[in-house]
């Protein structure tokens, strides 16, 4: 099969890898976190503050940007990357999640996902062919998802293999729709809840169309962090080696460092930026709330750990000022801060894997973490 973005796993240690995804638009170091720009922008962000943290790649929403400002419009404008001044990789998801988390107001059937607009109530029809289209040829993304069912959590075996085996259809209807490329790649995504025997099969029929990389979806949809983990502990293994694992939509760092733990290599989630606007920082010690009036005299900066302005420059005391006074500069540091901090973090797990120590690196993060 053509595979049209190498893969090159440098060291390992245990399950743990790292390595780079090379794309047409750059390399992808790995372990990975895209920051998530749901409508063409990372929130609070401009994209030369996002390049700063060190991100490699965003994703961008095939839901929300179908709505606004259009496929067409997208494809006259340029493309996403043209459009959001973004000269690196872009992943897009399908919109799959929406036909959980939007489940209010979709309607989903064997041909396809029927939304009604959040916005302005307006109908739209997304079949795994027209997923496929606005991704690759509309938005332009380096990395197209295949459209998926996301089973909501809990769930019973029947619902949860019903999801599986349709996600499985339509993998195979979007690889058909995608076709062979030579600077695009397409990702196929492994469903099926909690249950390790659909986790399984799921993985089988993937690999059978043949896909340039496996997500592992279904998960972070309120299942908590062990349940996660006891299902990443057999999951990646029932994907191919040899191409990159992306667990959708995770999460918290603690998520990521145990992900990474059990053989993941790139992650998403719109966490740094939401609890940034929120008044939460992430630190190398866990989450700090700059609402608390405790720091309304700290003229310590944020974190002198994490390589960025919004870490280093501004005292904690400013930022809770800011942050009390809801002024949309405490949101933007905060925000460029937890992408940093994220970045960093990921720069520090590739660094541990390559020296061999990510043992100890697990060890010590687990310890500050579980307690904060």
């Amino acid at each position: 099969m053509l595979v049209p973005f190498p893969f090159e796993i440098s060291a390992t240690e245990g399950r743990a890898r790292t390595g780079v995804l090379k794309t047409t638009r750059g390399d992808i170091r790995t372990p990975a976190f895209m920051p998530v720009g749901t409508a063409a922008t990372v929130k609070a962000m401009t994209v030369d503050q996002v390049k700063q943290t060190g991100a490699d790649i965003l994703l961008g929403n095939t839901y929300h940007l179908m709505l606004r400002p259009g496929p067409e419009r997208m494809e006259r404008l340029g493309g996403l990357h043209n459009f959001m001044r973004w000269d690196k990789p872009i992943l897009t998801d399908s919109g799959g999640f929406q036909v959980m988390s939007l489940s209010g107001i979709s309607k989903l059937s064997e041909e396809a996902v029927t939304f009604s607009s959040h916005i302005d109530g307006s109908k739209h029809v997304l079949t795994p062919e027209r997923s496929i289209q606005i991704q690759a040829d509309r938005l332009g993304s380096d990395i197209v998802m295949q459209l998926d069912e996301c089973v909501a959590w809990p769930a019973e075996e029947k619902r949860a293999r019903q999801g599986m085996e349709l996600s499985a259809r339509w993998a195979l209807r979007s690889k058909n729709a995608f076709g062979a490329r030579d600077a695009q790649a397409l990702f196929g995504i492994q469903q099926g809840s909690t249950y390790e025997n659909l986790r399984r099969e799921s993985s089988e029929r993937l690999q059978e169309i043949g896909f340039d990389g496996y997500a592992i979806g279904g998960l972070a949809v309120g299942e908590g962090h062990e349940a996660m983990c006891e299902v990443l502990d057999f999951a990646p293994e029932f994907l191919p080696k040899d191409r990159p694992r992306y667990l959708m939509g995770v999460g918290k760092p603690i998520d990521l460092v145990e992900a990474v733990y059990r053989g993941v290599d790139m992650f998403d989630c719109v966490l740094p930026t939401r609890a940034g606007r929120h008044g939460q920082a992430w630190t190398w010690d866990g989450p700090i709330n700059l609402k608390n009036a405790r720091f309304a005299e700290d003229q310590d900066p944020l974190d002198m750990g994490v390589p960025c302005p919004a870490s280093q420059d501004y005292s904690k005391a400013y930022l809770h000022h800011l942050i009390r006074a809801d002024e949309i500069l405490g949101k933007v540091l905060l925000s460029w801060h937890n992408i940093a901090f994220f970045q960093a973090l990921t720069a520090a797990m590739r660094e541990a894997i390559s020296e061999g120590r990510f043992e100890q690196f697990r060890r010590d993060f687990r310890a500050r973490h579980l307690k904060a």
